[in-house]
């Protein structure tokens, strides 16, 4: 089978095309983080009018790539979550495109496509496993006991890592995307005299809460200006420091609360170096293993949309003919499939 993706959620443009027969992908990537550099962050109407401009283009290079149009047995598309506006330019041409064709067209779950990300690598994770999903506005702790099903063991109360990265990277001069510049900057030092809190470390439970640990950086850049280059560098150690120590904790206690040993870290934030370290250590010394997705499948992409589509669909799933996208859609509530 040879499925189609389209990933329009926010501000990438992903296409890919997955034959699930010999495994391979093509597969283009548009970033708008140009467009939407200026504003600091993304701006929604921006970014739907630029998924209209370039989704069609990428799929034609696919298909230039690839072979004839003809030859796509599936589609899929990012139904949610995400802004209205995007995920309705994915919906809307992954339908017509599929009308044409009269093929099946399956609604995917954002955060599901980055949940399985890691299964496109040859080392693949096995069910059950906790994940650990860091994307966007999403932090969540998730136990994956098969296709489809799925509890959530903790999440955000407030503020996402990567939202609480990029909203400190500003405070320190960087530029929008924050979450690299921010990491790339602590690099810049192996210690630091300040001592940012781990929220929510000290009670009991898995859910999360990054507000305060925010609102803790711009005391500390207050109390602290000008920043003079080493000031900078060493409150970004901090910062990172301290989310990744309670990225850590939790982790092991999802893992100790769920007897489980297989650890899976997905999503923009999962691409960060230190993250990494940090969590493959806890999984070592826990005897267990810990899996990640290719740095490339990390970001909003087409290839996760694609592949979490085509497993659905070769379990039998199938969609109804009907146009809708969900910007709120909680992964608990997707139905489970066998195969």
């Amino acid at each position: 089978m040879k499925v189609l993706g389209l990933e329009s959620s926010c501000d990438e443009t992903g296409i890919a095309l997955f034959d699930t027969d010999s495994g391979q992908m093509w597969q283009r990537l548009y970033s708008q983080i140009e467009k939407h550099r200026e504003f600091g962050g993304v701006v929604p109407e921006l970014a739907s009018r630029d998924h209209v401009v370039k989704a069609a283009l990428l799929i034609r290079e696919i298909l230039d790539e690839f072979g004839p149009v003809e030859e796509i047995d599936a589609i899929a598309y990012t139904r949610g979550p995400g802004l209205m506006g995007a995920l309705m330019v994915g919906a809307s041409l992954a339908r017509g495109l599929g009308w044409s064709l009269q093929v099946p067209v399956l609604g995917v779950h954002h955060m599901e496509g980055h949940l399985l990300a890691p299964m496109l690598t040859d080392d693949i994770p096995e069910f059950p496993f906790v994940a650990l999903l860091v994307s966007g506005g999403h932090t969540m702790l998730v136990e994956a006991t098969a296709l489809g099903s799925y509890r959530i063991l903790g999440e955000t109360l407030d503020d996402a890592v990567g939202e609480a990265f990029d909203k400190t990277a500003k405070l320190l001069g960087l530029p929008y995307p924050g979450g690299p510049e921010l990491a790339a900057l602590a690099d810049q030092t192996a210690d630091s005299r300040f001592t940012f809190p781990r929220p929510m470390t000290n009670r009991p439970g898995l859910d999360f809460s990054f507000s305060g640990l925010k609102t803790y950086a711009l005391y500390t850049v207050q109390q602290n200006s000008p920043l003079d280059e080493t000031t900078r560098a060493e409150i970004a150690f901090a910062f990172q420091r301290a989310v990744v120590e309670t990225l850590r904790i939790k982790c092991d206690r999802a893992l100790t609360e769920t007897g489980i040993s297989r650890l899976v870290v997905a999503g923009g934030v999962g691409a960060n170096m230190c993250l990494r370290q940090v969590l493959s250590k806890l999984a070592k010394d826990r005897g267990g293993r810990v899996y990640y997705p290719p740095p490339e499948y990390c970001t909003d992409n087409g290839a996760m949309i694609a592949y979490a589509g085509a497993m659905r669909l070769l379990a039998g799933q199938r969609d109804e003919a009907v146009f809708d996208v969900l910007p709120r859609w909680s992964i608990e509530a997707l139905p489970e499939v066998s195969g």
